[in-house]
């Protein structure tokens, strides 16, 4: 059985394709159309899946969309007439949208198909299934449990915003809810609207921000802004929030109660900044923390599953991990909408044609290595096409190559494999450099990536040494946990030092691996395996036989404002247009220094800021 999943017409829009319960192929449109977050119908990520797939859509047998705009605009509908008269201005730039597309999107997602096959018109294959409940399916069918406990935690489905589900075998089912416009993730998302950074993509700079401020403002976020029970359920205070039924997710109460209006985003971050990203941080961690150890009392079971936009706050699961509620936690790695399309498709196999299921030693994700690859020679033609001049090396040849050029402190794009399926490069789409040096995270940021100084980057480490380097011994393949750096590969701070605040903190190292330390010598970590990522797992390998150090920095293959790199031709643009300094694509090899000048371009300001 064919099922192909589609999540659209909201933000990061992407498709998957199943085949007897097997994830084949999924892809975000964003990778496709170079434009980040696309939230258009997923064309290129259709034909892409059915292409991996070997089918057409003829032989699909069911295609799932992940909600149901009914109930959506029911919550929309109800909502105004609630608020009503306010928000009117909101409502008639809402109602002519739902009116023209979304309450025929059937229709509309009819005509979209037709454009990949013009013979198309099987409506009844076409199903809905509802938000929470694709979040909740991409979470546990692929996880490597036979039961567990969901929790999926949103800005907003059709009404609800947190859901508990328990999963057993090939059954999962829906146990509660908290419904809109009580919603943590809409809670986070305004503070990063108040701190000046961008709503749907700028929660996870909000995150990084939050160690270098104090949690000064967390109590006035509990006694003000949200009353969380014991058993982790919550209600907001909508006194003080906008995004109702207006065009801004705070209002002048909110700005009055933490002194001053909001951020511009092109305004210089300040202490207060910081304080207020540690303080909703510390607060968004509580109230997980609180629901998961009443879930882990009611049911008895061992075992978590985590999806949804705030399932990305890799910050919060470390603490969730650490904190032992529950002995074992599987974070969808496309735990926002993108992984909606997955769930649609695992909801319809599993729960609508009761198709079985075996949970998988590790996890059914594949690493998360399921979106397109290229073959050898169809590499060397693109790239000589694109004016690359590159030496084809063997594979010993191009890991010794490489590793020799990550150990000089070079900065090396690494294009290898199936791209990635989520928002984290994993090692397939990823830029790479030394965690050992002091300045890699400054040099990165700032002449690679061309974003904000602030920002931590990931390290990647051989999972058999994990232990030795990370307060931490457990699998975590998808950068969706942080953990510290152990206590004897620290560097104390000086009386001095520790008198700093905020960004003043920076440039201090404070490991054997700077790079990838964070203020509070927190680290993201990805694990890497060899069963999962072969290719990879050698060259950290052999970097290490170079160094004694089984660590990489791994930042996703893009510049700020950029999808991640998709095919050899978006990998050699990126090249020459930033300063990494060498691109391996495939067993092609590319050095800065040899290429075409004419070619160099300035690359900063290539895309909008995300």
């Amino acid at each position: 059985m064919h099922i192909l999943g589609i999540s659209a017409f909201y933000h990061d829009s992407a498709a998957a394709i199943v085949v007897d319960g097997r994830i084949v192929a999924a892809a975000q449109e964003e990778r496709f159309t170079r434009k980040k977050h696309d939230s258009g119908f997923p064309l290129e990520a259709v034909r892409y899946c059915l292409e991996a797939a070997g089918k057409s859509l003829a032989d699909v047998d069911h295609i799932v969309f992940y909600d149901k705009p009914f109930l959506k605009f029911e919550r929309l509908l109800e909502t105004y007439l609630s608020f009503a008269p306010k928000g009117f201005a909101s409502f008639r730039m809402a109602m002519p949208v739902w009116l023209r597309e979304k309450l025929f999107q059937k229709n509309l997602l009819g005509n979209e198909l037709r454009k990949i096959d013009p013979d198309w018109k099987d409506p009844a294959k076409l199903l809905f299934a509802e938000h929470h409940l694709s979040h909740a399916a991409s979470a546990f069918f692929p996880s490597p449990f036979e039961e567990a406990v969901v929790l999926t935690m949103d800005g907003v489905g059709e009404w609800a915003t947190t859901s508990v589900g328990i999963g057993r075998g090939n059954d999962l089912r829906i146990d509660r809810e908290i419904h809109f416009p009580h919603s943590l993730g809409l809670l986070y998302s305004a503070f990063t609207y108040y701190t000046g950074f961008k709503v749907n993509s700028g929660e996870y700079k909000l995150m990084g921000l939050a160690p270098y401020g104090e949690p000064r403002f967390a109590k006035l976020i509990r006694d003000t802004l949200i009353d969380v029970k014991e058993d982790g359920s919550f209600r907001l205070n909508l006194d003080y929030f906008d995004y109702c039924t207006g065009l801004t997710m705070t209002n002048q109460r909110f700005a009055d109660l933490f002194g001053g209006p909001a951020r511009q985003a092109d305004q210089l971050l300040t202490q207060r900044e910081m304080d207020i990203a540690a303080s909703i941080q510390l607060v968004l961690e509580e109230v997980v923390l609180a629901l998961a150890r009443s879930l882990a009392r009611e049911h008895g079971i061992a075992n978590l599953c985590l999806a949804g936009g705030v399932a990305l706050n890799c910050v919060a699961n470390g603490k969730l991990l650490r904190d032992g509620a529950f002995s074992n936690i599987w974070v969808q790695p496309a735990a926002g909408d993108a992984g909606g399309a997955l769930g649609a498709a695992l909801t319809a196999y599993h729960g609508i044609a009761a198709g079985p299921r075996t949970p998988q030693h590790g996890d059914a994700m594949q690493g998360a290595y399921i979106g397109p690859s290229y073959s050898q020679a169809d590499i060397e033609k693109r790239l000589k096409a694109a004016g690359a001049v590159f030496d084809v090396l063997d594979d010993a040849e191009l890991l010794t190559t490489t590793a020799d050029a990550l150990a000089s402190g070079k900065a090396v794009g690494w294009h290898q494999g199936r791209m990635e399926f989520g928002p984290r490069a994993l090692g397939n789409r990823s830029i790479l450099g030394d965690p050992r040096s002091p300045s890699m995270q400054s040099v990165l940021n700032l002449k690679v990536k061309f974003r904000e100084s602030f920002r931590p980057f990931a390290p990647s480490v051989l999972r058999e040494d994990v232990s030795q380097w990370f307060e931490i011994d457990t699998d975590s393949p998808y950068m969706l946990m942080v953990a510290d750096v152990v206590k004897d590969r620290r560097k104390i701070m000086t009386a001095e030092q520790q008198k700093l605040f905020g960004i003043d903190k920076l440039n201090i190292p404070r490991s054997d691996i700077p790079a990838v330390t964070h203020v509070d010598y927190s680290a993201r970590i990805q694990t890497v395996s060899n069963e999962t990522n072969p290719r990879y797992h050698a060259l950290i390998s052999a970097f290490k036989q170079r160094t004694g150090c089984p660590v990489l920095v791994n930042t996703s293959f893009n510049v700020r404002g950029e999808p991640l790199v998709s095919t050899p031709e978006d990998a050699f643009r990126c090249f020459m247009g930033t300063g990494i300094e060498v691109l391996a694509v495939g067993n092609c090899y590319l050095r800065k220094e040899r290429q075409d000048q004419a070619l160099l371009k300035s690359y900063e300001n290539q895309f909008e800021l995300d």
